[in-house]
């Protein structure tokens, strides 16, 4: 079924040759998960692309923070960093009032699942690894949280993910969803990732956030700057949609 891009307030699409395929075989899960026949697209009505909203996430202050854990009273190992940025529609407009949620491995690369047992890194109690936030007037969004660590996957011999963290945006409708990865600009493990390279290389670099000097925190935390473009010619890649 096809799905509307987050935000939106005009007719602009997501050019489909600036995301990754349903079937990449390098990515060997793709080839198993894929659709096997044209994706139907579903005729919206004006009530199914402006709501209603997630009312499900009541987001508080301290959810952008995922270094602390209310619950232990600890703060997270690893090093800290600030990733910010605007959520921008086709025309490079802010876009308000956005839900952004992310989620991700601790500094060992070990996610907090109950799934996660192949993997012999330490859990850290005091990070969850998730978070979320409302983009605010301006259509930024700003989360304190690990840069987190590479782990091993099962896609092929040796095989490595680079660090990334997981963004899922939700605008105004149940069908308006971005689904993407934010990668670091300069790790060499890139270009060794098929859900990396899976992405067209022309539009890799909408991935990759970069550090940001003004965006570091004395003392603290580095800064990372990430936008996000919804739609248009300068969209960041994330599951494909078809319309």
């Amino acid at each position: 079924m096809a799905s509307d891009r987050v935000g939106s307030g005009d007719d602009v699409r997501r050019a489909h040759d600036d995301h990754p395929p349903f079937r990449y075989p390098d990515y060997k899960s793709t080839m198993a998960r894929s659709p096997e026949r044209d994706m139907v697209t579903v005729l919206r009505t004006l009530s199914e692309r402006t709501g209603p909203g997630p009312a499900w996430s009541a987001v508080e202050d301290d959810d952008a923070d995922l270094t602390t854990n209310a619950g232990t009273g600890g703060r997270a190992i690893g090093a800290r960093i600030v990733v910010t940025g605007r959520v921008l529609d086709a025309h490079g407009a802010p876009v308000p009032d956005t839900l952004v949620e992310i989620w991700q491995a601790n500094a060992a690369g070990r996610y907090t699942h109950w799934r996660e047992t192949e993997y012999d890194a330490p859990l850290d109690p005091n990070f969850l690894g998730v978070g979320q936030c409302h983009t605010d007037a301006d259509g930024i969004y700003e989360f304190l949280t690990i840069r987190p660590g590479p782990y091993p996957w099962g896609n092929h011999p040796n095989a490595w993910r680079p660090a990334h963290v997981h963004l899922s945006l939700l605008g105004p409708a149940l069908g308006s969803r971005l689904v993407t990865q934010l990668y670091f600009a300069g790790d060499p493990m890139l270009e060794l990732d098929p859900i990396y390279c899976s992405a067209p290389p022309h539009s890799r670099h909408r991935m990759l956030a970069h550090y940001d000097h003004d965006v570091s925190v004395e003392n603290w935390a580095t800064g990372w700057r990430f936008d996000i473009v919804l739609a248009g010619e300068h969209a960041t890649p994330g599951e494909r949609q078809d319309d």
